[in-house]
């Protein structure tokens, strides 16, 4: 007896040293902490920062702006691939739920059979047709001894999280193209307008030379230089209306409509560029407030519990079974005492030798962390820059466009004396069509910069997060990136998504 059970000691104690083992592999990413990213230097930053609104594009003053965002987050086709993709992780969650559930299945049948004598006596019922009913419940489960399954569900929640919250990028990336392709259609209408008051000048100054040609004063060169003026003029206004129908056509095609509805879009308002201060600890309140650094935080944590699900693999499990039913065989009632027929039993389960499977996919579970923990540190380390780049861009517009009105000011002053002394014979031709090539420019100038100040408010709204609101705002710094990862390292303090996920503090 002794010998019985030194032999199955033994060759318990081989299959476990012989089980899969999970030693030596781990990830390796870790979180950058968003405070050490330090950028009041270069944002000018202070505590009363207020962030844009949901409905920012309001604060630009035009009420039909107003219209065309709401209607493209209504019928653009492209927010419904985001859509889609959020019910799938839905779905791919609830599926992770079902599977940390007992199942239980239930079936009946009849069917008829000849058995042979040689198989079954005659006396038995062999030689004969016989009919056999049976009906059963079954019922199954299996024991999440180690968390593997919660862990997996988990993992499932945060994707579906992060999913849904890429779904509000979407709209919010929508918004602003709209914004920004409505103020390109506002410069095209400017740049329309100079264009035809170029031209209108350049046909004044035609007539005005050929008059003074026609009295001896100026020669037929001259002339000629005026007629070269309006043609160029008039390829300009081609280009400036060319210009206003492609903005129509970007908006249509953001407003998910055919071409005709550009058409129909009147001319933009003169846009007011959007004022906005930038909080002093920017990393930490970014976190908060960008739709995709939030959906990057959970892709971290999703990934942390799929490395927690993977590792449980390597673990024995208990699952649970059991059967009961009733079966007859010939005619007659099968719902007897001596038809019933039951089965009860556990089972244990233990990965000894899988030809590696489960440590490539542990490998494969730490890398898809790596690549979650890269991107969240890439987004987060580019969202910063972003707003910086931003800030400083916006103040640099405001004291050029300063300067270039004061040039514009200047130039037209120097057009008005110049067009005087050449209607009076005072002046060269020459003269005035140089003075007219500077106010031209400085015009030109001004639509530019003030386009390109309405353009980049727009972009730090965006980068700002577009008044994007977690549905349950994160502490001051919510995030807490720890010396570890996964192990710990990752604790994002959102409530989570439907479902009730709580980010558990237990390591992967």
């Amino acid at each position: 007896m002794r010998l019985h059970l030194l032999a199955a000691a033994s060759a318990l104690t081989l299959a476990l040293a012989a089980c899969a083992s999970s030693g030596g592999l781990h990830p390796n990413g870790v979180p950058i902490d968003p405070a050490s990213l330090k950028a009041a230097h270069h944002l000018g930053a202070n505590d009363t920062a207020a962030w844009p609104d949901r409905d920012w594009w309001s604060a630009l003053g035009d009420p039909q702006l107003d219209r065309l965002i709401r209607e493209a987050l209504a019928d653009n086709p492209g927010l419904a691939v985001a859509d889609a993709r959020a019910r799938a992780a839905q779905a791919a969650a609830g599926l992770a739920d079902a599977a940390r559930r007992p199942g239980v299945n239930a079936g009946a049948a009849v069917s008829g059979a000849r058995i042979p004598t040689t198989v079954m006596p005659a006396d038995a019922g062999g030689g004969h047709f016989n009919l056999a009913s049976y009906a059963y419940g079954s019922f199954k489960w299996g024991l999440d001894l180690w968390g593997g399954k919660r862990a997996a569900w988990e993992a499932a929640l945060g994707a579906s999280r992060a999913a849904e919250v890429e779904a509000r990028a979407a709209r919010i990336e929508l918004s602003t193209n709209v914004a920004r392709a409505y103020a390109q259609l506002g410069y095209a209408f400017a740049q329309q307008d100079l264009a035809a008051g170029e031209l209108k000048r350049a046909r004044q100054s035609q007539q005005l030379t050929a008059q003074r040609v026609t009295a001896g004063i100026d020669n037929r060169i001259v002339l000629k230089q005026a007629e070269a003026e309006v043609a160029t003029d008039e390829q300009a206004v081609a280009l400036a209306d060319r210009a206003v129908d492609a903005a129509r056509s970007a908006l249509s095609v953001l407003l998910g409509k055919g071409p005709d509805r550009g058409d129909e879009i009147a001319r933009p308002r003169v846009l007011t560029p959007a004022e906005l201060a930038v909080p002093a600890d920017l990393p930490l309140e970014l976190v908060g407030h960008r739709a995709d650094l939030v959906a990057a935080r959970w892709r971290v944590e999703a990934a942390g519990k799929d490395i927690k699900a993977a590792r449980t693999e390597f673990l024995p499990n208990i699952s649970i079974g059991a059967m009961a039913g009733v079966i007859r065989l010939g005619g007659g009632n099968p719902f007897t005492l001596p038809a019933r027929f039951y089965q009860l039993g556990p089972s244990l389960s233990l990965p000894i030798f899988d030809g590696g499977r489960l440590r490539a996919n542990l490998a494969s579970k730490d890398a898809s962390y790596d690549l979650a923990v890269a991107q969240y540190n890439q987004t987060l380390v580019g969202a910063v820059n972003e707003v910086a780049d931003d800030v400083s861009a916006t103040q640099s517009l405001a004291r050029q466009l300063a300067a270039q009105q004061r040039a514009q000011a200047s130039a037209r002053q120097a057009w008005d004396l110049a067009l005087q002394r050449y209607q009076a014979g005072v002046g060269s031709y020459l003269e005035a069509l140089s003075v007219r090539q500077q106010l031209l420019a400085a015009d030109r100038g001004v639509a530019a910069l003030q386009a390109q100040q309405v353009d980049r408010s727009i972009q730090l709204i965006q980068a700002l997060g577009g008044g994007y609101r977690p549905q349950s705002q994160a502490p001051r710094g919510g995030y807490r990136p720890q010396n570890q990862a996964p192990r710990g390292g990752y604790r994002p303090q959102n409530q989570a998504p439907r479902g009730g996920y709580p980010p558990q503090a237990g390591a992967p």
